[in-house]
């Protein structure tokens, strides 16, 4: 449990960092956002982004049943994740860069993004949490 806090420290210290760069660099306005808030655009952006929560939830579930119980490479459910990660910034960024306010905006969210991917790549490949073994 300690090396998953540790790894998720790092992990949203980094993305903190970069995001402060980008946001420097390319003058982008920090935007006023509460801490675990959903921040849809639109209404259009809120269904989506439910129904894209909703099934991510329902084959997350699916996928570790698979793998803890039907002996499927745990591969599969990082494939997922991996996908449902892309899917869910993907629509952010776009819904951003078509209809916020700032839509430079989309910069950090497609940041974000690839470093998310980039940090469950690298956990997973390294087996930073034993749990391939």
């Amino acid at each position: 449990m300690a090396k998953l806090a540790i790894i998720a420290l790092l992990t949203f210290a980094v993305i903190a960092v970069v995001k402060l760069c980008l946001r420097k660099t390319l003058n982008i306005e920090k935007e006023k956002k509460e801490f675990f808030s959903y921040n849809h655009i639109n209404k259009i952006h809120r269904k989506i982004d439910w129904s894209l929560r909703i099934s991510s939830i329902i084959t997350n579930l699916i996928f570790l049943y698979l793998v803890l119980f039907q002996s499927f490479s745990i591969e599969l459910w990082v494939f997922a994740l991996v996908i449902f990660v892309v899917l869910d910034y993907g629509i952010r960024a776009i819904f951003e860069w078509k209809y916020s306010q700032n839509p430079k905006q989309f910069i950090l969210t497609i940041s974000e993004m690839f470093l998310l991917v980039i940090f469950i790549v690298i956990v997973f490949q390294l087996d930073l949490l034993g749990i391939l073994a």
